[in-house]
């Protein structure tokens, strides 16, 4: 291990200067790349995390008030995996002394086919749930239409997304991480046991990289390193304020609306009413490109027509619209692995937010193995 002393120290890597050497550098400043941050800082080791954009952007697939903090899932690994992340939440809202993650209950509901294995995978891994028929559920949560079965999880919730990824930056700082923004592009070399890694003027070297890059990952890597075909979509979100008869904002639960063409998901985002938008339906793009500057008519009417046949509760008017990068695999299964010095943390595939310590963990576990 290259110790934090020598961080300031001149070598040489083919006759170019390198100005700073560490245990690892981190690419990518997301979630994942800042939790990996966080926990190797925390463990003593000498990190440079470093972000092509500004702090707090909203180019990538970690911005935003909320996440959904769910065990609904219909396969056991990842329902294992939630009941383990969630106890690093605590952890980290601990050395944070804030809250990160709401429990406001989770409901699952729709198509009979597509709710059964939810069900029958969270009862196989002892997580609390209750099933109900769709007008019992509605008369619990009256801003609420049901389809079919409805899973009720009462430990599911919402991560508070922003807050999140600035208290990992925050902590992995104060614990001595060498934390950059708005270095631009990354440029990576490596050979079977050192990586070299230059942005904004400066160059780090270490016996390992972490590349958190989501959208950017192949651009990072480039064709040396064999990935999975991903997929770069752009979704688009959209808010509602809660009728003044309904139920308001912190009370709603978060739910997903299982249907065959496409899941409808919802959730309360503080500060800008109930976040609702479709899971993967988002145009193919490319992430180099800005933002939209204007919301998708098109879409954002398909949403409100949700709203209106489901959503009872909720002013079917579209405020605070907004975007988000997916970066897909195939399988939509994560891509956590090592290979050589690289250690690469993508794609989380739309889903991954609710598992951010964990994963953050597992990378940290990989730049210290021996590779």
């Amino acid at each position: 291990m290259w110790s934090a002393s020598n961080r300031a120290q001149r070598l040489y890597w083919a006759g170019v200067t390198v100005k700073r050497r560490v245990d690892v550098v981190v690419i990518g400043a997301g979630a994942m790349g800042s939790a990996a941050a966080w926990w190797l800082a925390r463990r003593g080791r000498s990190v440079a995390l470093i972000e092509q954009f500004a702090q707090g952007h909203a180019r990538g697939s970690s911005h935003g008030t909320s996440r959904i903090f769910r065990y609904a899932y219909a396969d056991p690994r990842y329902v294992r995996m939630v009941q383990a992340a969630l106890p690093l939440w605590r952890e980290l809202e601990d050395d944070a002394d804030t809250t990160l993650l709401d429990i406001t209950g989770g409901l699952d509901h729709g198509v009979p086919a597509l709710v059964a294995p939810v069900a029958s995978a969270i009862a196989a891994c002892g997580v609390e749930h209750v099933q109900l028929t769709a007008d019992a559920a509605h008369e619990r949560w009256p801003g609420m239409r049901f389809e079919g079965a409805v899973v009720y999880c009462p430990g599911a919730g919402r991560c508070l997304a922003d807050a999140t990824v600035r208290a990992l930056q925050d902590r992995a700082a104060a614990r001595g991480a060498d934390v950059r923004f708005s270095t631009g592009p990354a440029a990576l070399d490596w050979t079977d046991d050192r990586v070299r890694v230059r942005a904004g003027g400066d160059e780090w070297a270490a016996p390992a990289a972490v590349v958190t890059a989501g959208a950017w990952l192949p651009a990072v890597l480039g064709s040396r390193a064999s990935l999975p075909p991903i997929r770069v979509t752009r979704e688009r979100i959209q808010h509602f304020e809660p009728r003044r008869s309904a139920p308001p904002e912190s009370e709603w639960p978060s739910f997903i609306h299982h249907r065959p063409d496409a899941w409808r998901y919802g959730l309360a985002s503080p500060g800008e009413g109930v976040k609702v938008a479709e899971h993967m339906t988002g145009p193919i793009t490319d992430p180099s490109d800005d933002p939209p500057s204007e919301p998708d008519g098109v879409a954002a009417d398909l949403v409100r027509r949700y709203v209106e046949d489901w959503l009872p509760g909720l002013e079917p008017v579209p405020v605070h619209p907004a975007t988000c990068l997916y970066t897909t695999t195939p399988t939509h299964d994560f891509v956590l692995e090592r290979r050589g010095p690289l250690v690469i943390g993508s794609a989380c595939s739309g889903h991954g937010f609710k598992f951010t310590p964990l994963v953050g963990r597992i990378l940290a576990d990989h730049a210290m193995s021996t590779g």
